[in-house]
């Protein structure tokens, strides 16, 4: 399984590990939320900071993600056989 941690920058350019990544960051990087949610990327919708970093981060992702996702297998349509058709019903007979 493809992970990608992201990355929050604290003063002093420290850098810790992020609840998930930001909208910015996903708008920069070509995608947007339904779709992260969908590869099951990590958000944080509390985030408003993009850094190029984790922008990069999340185009790799994706396109890692989407390579690996598997075709959908439709099954083959059953042919339909023909019905058997029906007797006519004999006409009524009409009373004199």
């Amino acid at each position: 399984m493809i992970t990608a941690e992201p990355r929050v920058f604290k003063t002093h350019e420290k850098k810790r590990h992020g609840k998930g990544f930001s909208r910015g960051e996903l708008k920069k990087a070509g995608t947007n939320m339904t779709e992260a949610l969908k590869l099951r990327i990590p958000l944080d919708p509390r985030r408003r900071t993009a850094h190029e970093e984790n922008i990069e981060a999340v185009k790799a992702l994706v396109t890692q993600k989407k390579a690996e996702r598997k075709p959908k297998k439709l099954k083959p349509k059953k042919e339909a056989e023909p019905k058997p058709k029906r007797p006519k019903k004999a006409e009524k007979k009409s009373k004199k």
